[in-house]
């Protein structure tokens, strides 16, 4: 008796050649799409194309002989997604709704789901790889491994996964490329092998993170406030290699702003539509070099901002991850309070890895750079890995 893989199809060639592979290798296969938005009030010239992939799904499920539903999750993503969203950014934060979708709406909500309907696994298309460890006991510990395709690597956005849903989750094309994954598509017939990647948020198709949130949070005019470059204002942070937990909390904050710190150089519309390290979208101009957000002040409806992305207050030696926002996708490798460990960090999708230091304090993860890395912002996810293995992950403070 064949297994039964329930498949997140959507509309995309993706996860569409995904599923033919499933098909392919025997599984049974069930399709669903899943509709996570449909508020009308954020479709800007009718560019929200999530009728368009459903219907692309539709078709590609009929291609493939495979059943097909429509899944109605809009509520349940509106809270758990949407509202946590506009919380975070309202406090100055920058949170990663396309992590947070994968957690809890892909591998949790649509997981039950699926096993609801008896099925032995889920699948997406994700360019990454699922790897086994088997221990002496015959338990079996779960990898999350990088796509074999570096510029479509896509584990970054499942590192808050755990144990339990890596063990009932596939992703059939890990293991190729990008242009491979056209070729199939196309061999196969299917009807949206040239269809171009989705853009914009992941739930709101082409609408773009600054007109959405222009239309759920109020406008409120505040200053724009240049702080010039300065070693007295902003004293470069070093790590001396003692692991003093008072230290390092110091090395891991970012720096303190004023309004005595600079001088006025323009208004903006709302300090909650705005992250660090941002350049466009401020409208002021006539400097020598461009303008990019150093901190946003959502309390006072504040913008810093300095000249040249290499800004000292830009620069970050380390960030810190609270306990309870700490996630370990091996449970087994979890640091103990006062250990330490080497391992590679990323803070954005597509960013390439690079040296860090791991460190256990008592408050929570120390996550120290062997070179300064810049406009990190509270909210981000950092996520750390060994080779091509992603490890944990963790919401910066």
């Amino acid at each position: 008796m064949s297994r039964r893989v329930v498949i997140g199809l959507s509309g995309g060639v993706d996860s569409s050649v995904a599923a033919w592979l499933l098909k392919e290798q025997g599984f049974e296969v069930v399709a669903i799409f899943m509709r996570n938005w449909h508020d009308e009030s954020v479709t800007i010239n009718n560019e929200c194309p999530w009728i368009d992939d459903s219907n692309d799904a539709m078709l590609v499920a009929e291609q493939l002989g495979i059943p097909f539903h429509v899944l109605d999750m809009s509520a349940e993503y509106k809270k758990r997604i949407v509202d946590y969203m506009f919380k975070e950014y309202q406090m100055g934060r920058t949170p990663n709704p396309d992590v947070l979708c994968n957690r809890e709406i892909k591998f949790d909500l649509f997981l039950k789901a699926a096993l609801s309907l008896k099925a032995d696994f889920v699948a997406t298309g994700h360019y990454c790889r699922k790897g086994e460890i088997v221990q002496p006991d015959g338990s079996i510990i779960y990898q999350l491994l990088s796509g074999k395709d570096d510029n479509k690597d896509q584990s970054y956005f499942l590192c808050q996964l755990s144990q339990a849903q890596l063990a009932k989750s596939l992703f059939p094309i890990g293991e190729i490329t990008k242009p491979e994954v056209r070729k199939i598509a196309e061999a196969a017939g299917l009807h949206n092998a040239a269809k171009k990647d989705s853009q914009g948020l992941c739930f709101i198709g082409k609408v773009k993170l600054p007109v959405f949130l222009q239309q759920q949070l109020e406008p409120k005019k505040g200053n724009i406030i240049e702080v010039p470059d300065s070693q007295a204002l902003f004293p470069p942070k070093k790590w001396t290699w003692e692991f003093d937990e008072a230290e390092l909390v110091k090395l891991c904050s970012p720096y303190a702003f004023s309004k005595e710190m600079g001088q006025i150089a323009g208004v903006h519309n709302g300090a909650h539509y705005y992250t660090i390290g941002q350049r466009k979208g401020l409208g002021v101009g006539g400097r020598v070099d461009p303008l990019f957000i150093l901190e946003t002040d959502t309390t006072e409806n504040n913008i810093y901002v300095g000249q040249g992305e290499n800004h000292q207050a830009l620069q970050r030696p380390g960030i810190f991850v609270r306990n309870e926002d700490v996630h370990w996708v091996r449970e087994d490798l979890r640091l103990k309070e006062g250990e330490s460990h080497r391992y590679d960090v990323r803070i954005r999708y597509r960013q390439k890895l690079f040296g860090c230091t791991l460190y256990k304090g008592k408050s929570g993860l120390f996550v120290i750079f062997d070179e300064n890395q810049r406009g990190i912002a509270s909210g981000q996810f950092a996520a750390w890995y060994e080779n091509d293995e992603l490890v944990g992950s963790g919401a910066i403070s």
